[in-house]
Order: C-alpha cells, then structure tokens, then sequence
C-alpha cells in the first residue's frame, strides 16, 4: 500500500500552478496523493488578484484559515509537502494537532516567525537568494533541518532541478522513515 502524501500548494493555487504537475508526474507512481489549493483552503476572497493582494490575505487570517481547514480534512497521519505559503499553512496545521509523518516545506518564507516546530522530521529547502528566508540561527532555535540551494530565489520550486531535487528528497526521507517505523513495530 503506497504512503499517502498531501501536497499543499503556493498562495497562488491552481491559478499559476502548472508546475505542479512535474511534481505530480514524479510523485504520484509512489504516492498516493492528496492536493489542496492554498486559496481555496483559506476561503480567499479577492477581488482583485495581485500578489499583493493575494499575499496580504493570507497574512491577515488567511493561513490560519487554511490551517483550520486543513486540520478539519485530514485526520490520519500522512507526508507533507507544502510550497511557500502551503508550507506554513501545513506547519501551522500541525502545531494545531494535524498528525503528520514528515513534512517537507520549501521556500516556506512566513515560517521563520514560528518558535515553535513541527512533532515530526521536518525539512525546509530555500534558495539562497531568497531574502525572505529565515536567517541560520533560527534553524537551531526551531530545531529543523534547513538546506539552502544556490542561485535561487524564491520561485524556485517551479524549476525542473529543484523538482527533480524534491522529489528524490522526498522519496529518500520517506523510505527512511517507513524503514524506522517498521524496525520499532517488531521490536
């Protein structure tokens, strides 16, 4: 039976989201995928859609919202993979008792706010140029493991390397915690 994997998108959701069908091609003959559009989670009402716009309902209710949302949907463990701001709706979710195996969060800038981390092995992937990120320190305080990818800013995810990056994290870190789970079953 193949692991369940919920992927939350950017704030941008479907509207400008055809890169996310690489990470499903990649993903979806070892998962079995759930997807959410960030904005339809959060019940986002603009009427005109800007980044600006957009950005500023999600920081005014908007991924509390969406975390709300998230945590009523899903109520069985599973692997998160969250991209920018879907990234700290999941975080957010899961610091509201969402069970989670793993979440994998990339370019998720609004987490570097958050004192508290996940309850489960949490990986955050920036790119270097990003200057949203949150500054190294912040990575010991939270306790989570952070990875910084050269010459990139913060759109990264929707490039083919980083994609490919992800996925094979993702599919790596996955194997190893089934692995783990299973050990600690027999004993």
């Amino acid at each position: 039976m193949a692991e369940r994997l919920v992927i939350v998108s950017d704030m941008w959701g479907v509207k400008k989201g055809l890169w996310i069908t690489s990470y499903l091609g990649y993903l979806q003959q070892y998962f079995d995928i759930t997807f959410y559009d960030c904005q339809q989670l959060a019940h986002l009402d603009v009427v005109i859609h800007t980044e600006k716009n957009i950005h500023q309902a999600f920081e005014n209710g908007g991924i509390e919202t969406a975390a709300t949302h998230l945590l009523k949907r899903e109520t069985e463990p599973a692997h998160y993979l969250g991209f920018s701001t879907g990234g700290t709706v999941a975080w957010k979710a899961n610091l509201m008792g969402l069970p989670m195996k793993s979440l994998y969060t990339v370019s998720s800038t609004r987490i570097r706010i958050e004192t508290k981390s996940p309850e489960c092995p949490t990986t955050t992937l920036f790119g270097d140029n990003d200057i949203y990120r949150p500054k190294s320190v912040w990575y010991d305080e939270a306790g989570v493991k952070g990875e910084l990818i050269k010459g990139f800013g913060h759109n990264m995810y929707t490039d083919e390397k980083v994609i490919q990056k992800v996925c094979l994290d993702l599919l790596q870190s996955v194997t190893q915690i089934t692995k783990t789970i299973q050990k600690e079953k027999a004993v």
